[in-house]
Parts: structure tokens; sequence; C-alpha cells
């Protein structure tokens, strides 16, 4: 779940803190209040509510409950209101009413992640729903009513007043004057009157007897504008992805595109447990690598290799800051070999470490980070399983798991390269009891020198972040206009995406993301009759999107960053309107389905199915796939513009055009939320990716505009002068050669 600038004050009734939550929703199927509606006791209500309570708890992996929260029945066909975190992802979920019927929960009806809501559909009818009120009429000072699971003691009430408004990052909460505890989350908040004004969301750090909740204004678009999820494929989110990896021996295994975390005691000796990749390993010799970062060096994780069917492996992980070389020969402690266990000055405590591993006929080797830690004769176990592995209650996580038959392992850097950096540059030794003493003697000298020192220290270090930071958006750079520099079919939209994404993500793994874009359309593929004509195809892939797999369009954090990353948009199935055309173009692609092209409305983005010689469609896939009409699609446009637009004249946009938008996105939004400064990347990259020389020209008066409110009036100037000596077409030489004049004045 992505997390959105989080409320210092508060901390939700749950394992993960609270979710931005929008502050203007449009209202549906209002209850209507009546002139003089009934006010009931709190013991009337505990009569009238109870029925429609429902208590939701969810299951690790390993079936331990992991938490409880609050529910309620919001529509008798089958509709459960509750807080997103509650929920929470990739997890059975459990529904059961107060009377002790349990409910089968079939699919998350639908969701916002940054206003904490969901729906969950059950499959049970006649249900006794609650109404709905209209939480911007509630009056502070009004008394209201809390109902939920606190701290797992089930059915539980109290009564408070609505003691204000408050507003985070101009977001408006309820506050209650209510003690709220874990397992209250999601329930229902009542007016007198019965209805439902808010669903239980946080509670207040500052005192246990205040709390908040969400408007329950924010829960009725998500009645009108659904983006269903069958429980089924909602459990699979962030799931281990069985097609490639089988698990042993417990514990929680997850995985998040190109990485995989695992947390929990296995129910292996020693908590130990384990995966294995179904593929096989190469006939030795062969190689294995990955990366690997442990949350507490006590625990131990990392890669087994050798394995066979009935489970016999060896182990290269590192434990206790040490790295350590076992031969698990069967399940008990007692049939284990420990082949080594060694300290290793390249070993990064808390740090990502890079592991690796060759295995030959008789002789295994280990580096970590690109030294040798073990290289020993060894042939007891000879199989080609391979896989990670994780001991204790350790959290870790793991990234770019490779096996091949060569690896080069990428980490040692050429020795005069590392020279020309400063050198290795190993630690000082520890100064012994007769140094210290010398250095009290000097003091005032000693801390004047250790403070210069330290000042020279972390200006080199900000230096050196700062070269490494350089040397990687370069390769972005490079990447990205390779890549569209390719003839127009060549290009791979979802790649050059994913580049852009990586600029701001240094790690993305851009495999794992392409290829569950490519697993999205080999499902769809696999569904597609060769009966089916091709605007049938069309609106199998709309509904596989938007209905199954709940894509949909961020209404609430629209100018959030991460609604521009392509990465995030797969993980959290939200993003803007040119994110979602890559998705949709993207996966259509990959499942074969043609004539499918972005539309670039002024403010909007749309896809088109245009076959030639048939009828066009319009698909806003923003607002879940909807078709539009050429006019629909001109009221977009125009109001956007504010000045006439005819969509059917808007000529299909190129990839690099899409780019080029996606990066205008990132570079105006990062400028209006932070800075200049921030933008300034994304302003670079616009340069290079331009295409033409008048392109080219107009984004570097933008990047020249950049630079001189950041003081960099040299590269202004610069960008100015390439103008001036290229001569574009459309670009006035005078006006231009007065901005440098200008510029060069100021910085005198």
């Amino acid at each position: 779940m992505r997390l959105r600038r989080r409320l210092q004050i508060l901390l939700l009734c749950g394992a993960t803190l609270l979710l931005r939550v929008p502050a203007n929703a449009a209202e549906s199927k209002e209850l209507r209040a009546e002139a003089s509606p009934p006010a009931f006791t709190t013991e009337q209500l505990v009569g009238r509510v109870r029925p429609s309570l429902v208590t939701l708890s969810t299951r690790g992996r390993d079936g331990a409950k992991e938490g409880v929260g609050t529910g309620f029945v919001i529509d008798p066909t089958g509709l459960i209101a509750t807080s997103l975190h509650v929920v929470g992802e990739s997890r059975p979920i459990s529904a059961r009413l107060a009377s002790g019927e349990e409910l089968e929960v079939i699919s998350i009806h639908a969701f916002d992640r940054h206003a904490d809501l969901a729906i969950l559909r059950v499959a049970a009818t006649n249900l006794p729903a609650l109404p709905l009120g209209d939480s911007s009429r509630l009056a502070v000072g009004a008394e209201v009513v809390a109902f939920g699971n606190p701290l797992g003691l089930e059915n539980s009430v109290v009564a408070g007043v609505l003691s204000g408004r408050r507003s985070f990052d101009e977001i408006e909460m309820l506050q209650v004057a209510i003690p709220i505890e874990p397992g209250n989350s999601g329930g229902p908040l009542l007016d007198r009157a019965g209805r439902v004004n808010g669903l239980v969301n946080a509670k207040s750090l500052l005192t246990r007897n205040l709390g908040f909740a969400t408007p329950v204004n924010l829960l009725k678009p998500l009645l009108e504008r659904p983006n269903p999820v069958p429980l089924a494929r909602w459990v699979r989110t962030g799931a281990l992805d069985s097609t490639r990896w089988e698990s042993h021996l417990g514990a929680n295994w997850r995985q998040r595109a190109g990485r995989i975390q695992v947390e929990g005691v296995g129910s292996g000796f020693g908590g130990r447990s384990y995966i294995v990749q179904r593929a096989e390993a190469p006939e030795p010799p062969y190689e294995v690598t990955v990366t690997v970062r442990l949350q507490d060096e006590a625990g131990a994780a990392g890669l087994i290799f050798g394995g066979d069917e009935q489970g016999r492996h060896y182990g290269f992980y590192p434990t206790g800051g040490q790295l350590r070389l076992t031969a698990f020969e069967g399940p008990e402690v007692f049939s284990w070999r420990i082949l080594g266990t060694v300290p290793s000055p390249a070993y990064r405590s808390g740090d990502w470490n890079v592991l690796r591993v060759r295995q030959d006929s008789g002789r295994i080797q280990c580096w970590v980070n690109g030294s040798e830690v073990f290289s020993v004769a060894e042939s007891a176990l000879a199989g080609r399983r391979v896989g990670l592995t994780k001991f204790r209650n350790t959290s870790a996580e793991f990234r770019d798991f490779v096996c091949a038959t060569s690896l080069e392992s990428g980490t040692s850097l050429a020795e005069n390269l590392a020279n020309a950096l400063g050198g290795a540059s190993p630690a000082p030794a520890p100064l012994t009891p007769e140094q210290l003493a010398a250095l009290r003697r000097q003091l005032p000298a000693a801390r004047a020198f250790l403070a210069a020192r330290a000042q020279n220290l972390e200006r080199e270090a900000t230096r050196l972040r700062e070269l490494g930071q350089q040397l990687h958006r370069d390769q972005v750079r490079d990447d990205l206009v390779a890549e569209l520099n390719q003839a127009e079919e060549k290009i791979d939209l979802a790649r050059a995406a994913l580049l852009v994404a990586r600029l701001d993500q240094p790690d993305l793994d851009l495999t794992a993301y392409r290829q569950q874009l490519r697993d999205l359309g080999d499902e769809l593929r696999s569904r597609l009759g060769a009966s089916l004509s091709d605007a049938e195809r069309v609106e199998l892939l709309r509904k596989f999107l938007f209905e199954e797999n709940g894509f949909h369009g961020s209404r609430h954090d629209y100018y959030n960053r991460a609604n521009s990353y392509l990465n995030e948009v797969l993980d959290d199935r939200e993003g803007l309107p040119i994110t979602l055309s890559f998705v949709f173009l993207s996966v259509g692609e990959q499942a074969g389905i043609p004539d499918l092209h972005g539309v670039p409305l002024p403010g909007h983005f749309l896809v088109k199915y245009a076959p030639t010689g048939g009828d066009e469609r319009l698909i806003d896939v923003f607002d879940g796939g909807r078709y539009l009409t050429h006019s629909e699609a001109d009221e977009l446009g125009s109001s956007a513009a504010r000045l006439p637009v005819r969509s059917e004249f808007i000529r299909p946009a190129t990839k690099r055009e899409m780019i080029v938008r996606l990066l205008g996105n990132l570079q105006s939004f990062t400028e209006r939320d932070e800075s200049p400064a921030a933008s300034l990347p994304y302003s670079d990259l616009l340069v290079a990716v331009a295409g033409d020389a008048r392109s080219e020209a107009a984004q570097r008066i933008d990047r020249a505009r950049l630079r001189s409110r950041t003081g960099d009036l040299v590269g202004a100037r610069a960008d100015l002068q390439w103008i001036v000596d290229t001569s574009p077409p459309g670009f006035v030489q005078e006006q231009l050669q007065e901005m440098i004049e200008r510029l060069e004045a100021a910085g005198r």
C-alpha cells in the first residue's frame, strides 16, 4: 500500500499508518435528512446497529491471525464498508457478523488507497444495512457513537461528541472525543439518528480520549464508480510468484515485482524456511547470485544451491555479521555440516550485499560484494535446485536473483578508477589507550583537528554522493535516448516509461515489471478465442484491466509523483491517464490486439481503438475504461485548453511524445510541489529526448528558466546560446540575445 505524507500525531488502529484522505468527493445516494430526525439512546442504537457489524480478520501465509478490524453492511446485497488498512493486501480475509454467521468475501468491490477506504462484496443477501448520512452536515458538538472491536473486544460501543474538524495536508478529518484503540478501525461512527457519518480510522498520540474518523462522504464515490478485484486475484497481489517459486517450511514470503521479502519464523529447526526456484540450475559449473539486506543482523538469510527434491542443499548466508557456508543434509541440526563461518571486511552490516556462489564438480566458491569468502573442496550434494533461505525471526529483502552458467560479479571497480575516486581508504586502527591519553593532554588542538577532519570528510561524502547520482542520471539518459531513437515499431514503450521511473529509483528492476506486463498480456491472450472480433477483444481488455484487476485513476492524489512511475502504477493499480494508457497499450499489444493508439487531449489522455475502415472508439482509461463519444472528449479537452478542441482531428501520439508528456508531468508537478532544483533532472531528460532541434530549443528555454531560478546563470546562458547557434525555426534571435545579455549582466 502506497503511503502518503503521514499524519504526524496519528497512529492507525492497525499495523499501517494512515493514508492520505481526499477532501472533496462527489456525493451519491445521500440519505435525505428528515425535518426532525429521531434521536436514539445509545442502548437503542446498539440494538439497531449490532446486526450490521462485521468483524474482519486477516491471516498470514502461515495461517496465523494477523489482525482484527471492523466493517459494517452498507447494502443488503452484500457490500461491507471498512478501512483499507484493515483489509491489507495479499491476505485472505475472514468476515463474521455479530450473530456469528461467517460471510465469504468474494471480491474487493472498490478501494481507495489515499482515502484508506474499502468496500468488500460478500456472498450473502438480505443483510441489514446501515443508512449513510451526510458527514458535511454533522455539526461540531453533535453526539456520536462508535462501534468496533477495540483490542479484539468484539462488538464494543462508546459514545462521545464530534469535537472538531481537522485538516491534514488540506484534508478534513472528523475529530471525535472518543477513546480509539486497535480493532476500532473501519467501524461506523453514527449520529443519534442512526446514520453513519464516518469510519473510525485513527487514534491520537497526544491523548487517549481523542480519535479521528474518515468522513462517510468520501465512501460514496466508491459506490458510484467501483473498481472491483476478485479476492483470488487480490490475495495474489504481492504474493510469491508460484509459477517461479515453491515455498517450504512456512514464514511469510512476499514478492513485489522484482523484490522478495520474508518475515516471521519458519517451521524448520532454528526458524528455518526456504524457497526454491522451479527452474533447475544449469549443469555444473553454474553460478547463482542475489543481493540481500537483513533488517536484523542477529538473523540469517541468503542463498541455497546444490539442492534436490528431498530438501537437501547448501546454504551461503550472512549470520551475526559473519558469512557462513553450510550443508543441510537433513531437517534437523545434527544432520547439518557447517563448512565455515568467517568474518569478511567486504560485508556491509545493515546494507545491501551481493552474494555469489559458483558450484563446480568437487568445489564451491563463495563471494560477498566481489570478495572471495570460501573456496572449498566439497561434492556431497550435487542437485540443481537453487533459491533463498532465512533463519530465526528474520526480516530480509532480496533482489536481482540470477542463476546462469557464468556471472560477472560487477562489484569490483578497476583499481585505476578506484584510485581516481580516492582509493579504498580503509578505516584506521582503533586508538590505543596511550594515544587517547596523549590526545587529552592536547585537548583543544585535538578537538579542532577532529572538527576540521570531520568537515572535510562530510564535504567529500557529499561530493561522492553527487557524483554517484550524476553517473546514474547520465546512464538513465543514455538508455532512454537509445530506446526512443529506434524506429517507432521497435520502441518498447513500457521499458521507456520504466526508465523514467528509474531516474528516481536506481534499484528499480525493469525486467520484473516488464515481465509483469507480459504476464498480464499472456493471461488475456489465453482467453481470446479465434472467433472474437477485434472490437470484442478490446472490450475484454477493458474489463480485464479495470474490472478484474482494479486499475483506476488516482482521483484524490492526482499530482503525487508515484502516479507517474509505471512500476508503482502496476503495484498499486492506480495512476494518471498517461500511465494507465501505458498499461492498456502494453497489455493490449502483448495480447495481440491491434489498432490501439494514444490520444493526447489537452489536460487528459485517452486511448483510441481505430480499426482500418471501422468505427473508432475512445476509451477513458482514467475513468475505469469508459467509452467516450467525440463530443464528450471535445468537452474534456476544451475545458482544459480553454478553447475549442476537436478530438477527431487529433493525431495519435508517438511513443516519444508520450514519454515527453510523462516527463513534462513530473517536471511540472515537482516544480510546483517541491522546487525548481528538484525538477531539473526531468528537464534534463526532456532536453535529451526532444527528438528534433525545434523541440529541443523549446525544452532548453524552459530549462534555462529553471536554471536561472536556481542561480545557475552560466547553465541558463549556455541553453540560450545553443538556440542562437543552432537557429531552429520559430525563435527570434534578437530576443534570445537580449535574454543572454541580461543573464551576463546579472552574473557580473
